[in-house]
């Protein structure tokens, strides 16, 4: 454990990555298990622009699906900086 979680730090990182961002903006697949009383942010985004054509809506929680996605994205990234100075 000591030598192979700190080894695969990074993959188990970027596969956390690809299963969260995907995840995050699907609204197909919470729509067919969930019926329309589930709330996920990618069902939501697609009801306000296709369904209910309210784009000032749409277009502001696209934008806060965006702060999200980013957040995570940059917080990997210092740390990977971090990482790369303290190894040199």
């Amino acid at each position: 454990w000591l030598v192979t979680v700190p080894l695969a730090k990074n993959g188990i990182i970027a596969g956390c990555f690809l299963v969260f961002i995907p995840a995050l903006g699907e609204f197909v697949i919470p729509s067919l298990l969930g019926g329309s009383k589930t709330l996920m942010i990618g069902k939501i985004l697609w009801e306000e622009f296709f369904s209910n054509r309210d784009w000032p809506v749409a277009s502001a929680v696209a934008i806060v699906l965006l702060v999200i996605l980013i957040i995570p994205i940059l917080l990997f990234q210092r740390n990977q900086q971090n990482q790369r100075e303290a190894d040199t």
